[in-house]
């Protein structure tokens, strides 16, 4: 495995745990008001490119998501896909 899949890896096991923390913390309310609790504080506190690597995963069915996280999804807001640097398409036409 290269160092940048060790480091995909290594970040998106971060975020696991993190949004499983938060959604642990809201487990102290009532079900609905502990999922709005999460999306709330995943929208308010994370950049876009973390909740695009946490759509990334829920879209893969990432088993290690809390059910809260995964109850929440559809109120946090999903960020525009990344955009690839001009250069980078260019040279990735070039490799091909």
């Amino acid at each position: 495995m290269s160092h940048d899949q060790d480091h995909v890896r290594t970040t998106r096991d971060k975020l696991v745990r993190m949004a499983n923390q938060i959604a642990t913390f809201f487990r102290s309310k009532p079900r609905e008001q502990g999922i709005a609790g999460v999306a709330e504080h995943i929208n308010k506190f994370w950049e876009p490119r973390m909740r695009r690597q946490l759509f990334e995963m829920i879209d893969a069915g990432h088993p290690g998501l809390d059910e809260y996280v995964r109850e929440a999804a559809p109120k946090i807001r999903r960020p525009p896909p990344e955009e690839k640097p001009a250069g980078a398409a260019a040279a990735g036409a070039q490799q091909a």
